[in-house]
């Protein structure tokens, strides 16, 4: 193969990425916003929101995980050109995402007193809950705004979810300022303010992202009320490709979630660097996250097209992609590890600590764009069973332990934890890189090597 079979996907792999790019990062804001306007208000009430992220965080992981399996199952059946089996994928997936919507509010409701027993500071935990509170009935909306997004996105339709979480940001912005710091004649609310900022503007992009879809003509099939009643298989089928695709998130996600806890038995100012790392390291992770999704359809698309051979050429193409994007991230992230801390807070100790995270950050955001788009390469060929074993083995049984080991105040402390993510992901991208080429090369022996035009 030469370079340019390769180069010559990158437009295409771009055009239909960068909304979703643009969308995970309206994701991201969300968080940005909050740190930034919140960091504000001190150290305490930056490392409580981190805190009480990380039990919604674990929601978060599982719900979108469910929610993935819509997009290849969508995507597989529009490359067959069957769009009823579309239809009835879509509608129990959005079934699907509404029921675990509601699942995950009423479970964090019911778990959060676990962040007593954390070894947290009793400050920080009084400040978290309440936030938490409000936050964890956001998922509802937000877990139903997944169904419609991920069945856009199985059709290529990348962009409107777009639109509806970039217009969404502007809505929490406009609520976080008034709310946080009791502007104008609102109540000056802070941590509960944001949260109140981000539930508002979870319903605002649910209705606008069902409204441009249900008033495109081209979906109307889509949206014709199911006749028949609710399908056991169809469920079991999403099912089957979604639980282990949480159990990938969760398993990714939780070693994450993990260094907030391990942050904060390091002190409120560990933890708060902590935070402002993973917040800047999760927004350049979305460009990653969007060629991921890319890969999902594109893949699918084939699979459904029978032409196995394309499909690796496409793959490939994007992890080429994904790790040069990524190279550059790397890059900025050392040139401005002082800078970019200071956006946050003005604590000089935090800055410090977050500079410091932001070197190993750095590293890990080659290791960390493969994995996640080679994961989305996987679940395209709708292979989700061994991926999932692999990325236990790569974040709980080689990254957390190096995390806990190093990551004591009298080893290396913040840095110790952030060497355990740099290893876990760097152990999950190359095993998920030896599945990938091994299940593509099999596929093309079986189905055969006749390489035809990619779409």
């Amino acid at each position: 193969m030469t370079l340019s079979t390769y180069t010559r996907e990158f437009s295409k792999n771009f055009s239909l990425a960068l909304p979703i790019m643009l969308g995970q990062l309206g994701h991201v804001l969300v968080g940005f916003v909050d740190n930034l306007m919140i960091g504000k208000l001190g150290a305490a009430p930056l490392a409580a929101v981190s805190l009480g992220n990380t039990l919604i965080f674990f929601a978060l992981f599982l719900g979108i995980g469910f929610s993935f399996a819509i997009t290849p199952l969508i995507a597989e059946a529009d490359g067959e050109g069957d769009a009823k089996k579309g239809r009835r994928y879509f509608q129990h997936g959005l079934v699907m995402c509404t029921v675990s919507g509601i699942v995950l509010f009423l479970l964090l409701l019911l778990v959060k007193p676990i962040l007593y027993h954390l070894d947290q500071p009793e400050d920080v935990v009084d400040l978290a809950l309440p936030y938490l509170d409000i936050v964890a009935f956001s998922l509802i909306p937000l877990m139903i705004f997944q169904g419609f997004k991920q069945f856009a996105d199985g059709l290529s339709l990348t962009k409107y979810a777009m639109y509806a979480t970039l217009l969404a940001n502007v809505v929490n912005i406009i609520f976080n300022y008034f709310l946080i710091y009791g502007i104008w004649f609102f109540p000056r609310l802070e941590l509960e303010g944001a949260a109140i900022g981000t539930l508002v503007s979870r319903v605002f992009m649910l209705v606008m992202l069902y409204l441009i879809l249900s008033k495109r003509p081209k979906l109307e099939t889509y949206f014709v009320l199911m006749k028949k009643s609710l399908d056991k298989a169809i469920f079991r089928r999403l099912l089957n490709l979604g639980f282990p695709t949480a159990l990938q998130m969760l398993f990714e996600g939780g070693i994450f979630t993990a260094t907030v806890l391990l942050a904060g038995t390091l002190g409120t100012k560990a933890q708060a660097a902590n935070q402002i790392a993973l917040n800047l390291a999760s927004m350049t992770f979305m460009i990653a996250v969007g060629l991921g999704v890319t890969a999902t359809i594109r893949v699918s698309n084939q699979k459904g097209k029978r032409q196995f051979k394309t499909l690796r050429d496409v793959a490939f193409s994007i992890f080429l992609q994904v790790f040069l994007i990524e190279g550059v991230f790397a890059l900025g992230f050392i040139l401005l590890k002082g800078f970019l801390p200071t956006l946050y807070i003005d604590d000089a100790e935090v800055i410090m600590l977050a500079s410091q995270l932001l070197i190993i950050a750095a590293l890990f955001q080659l290791s960390d764009g493969l994995q996640v788009a080679i994961l989305g390469a996987l679940r395209g060929l709708q292979d989700v069973k061994v991926p999932t074993v692999i990325c236990f083995i790569a974040y709980w049984l080689i990254g957390f332990p190096v995390s806990y080991l190093t990551g004591q105040a009298d080893v290396l402390g913040s840095t110790g934890i952030w060497l355990g993510l740099l290893s876990g992901l760097s152990a999950s991208a190359i095993m998920l890189y030896i599945r990938f080429n091994m299940l593509s090369k099999k596929q093309i022996h079986t189905f055969g090597e006749t390489k035809l035009t990619s779409s």
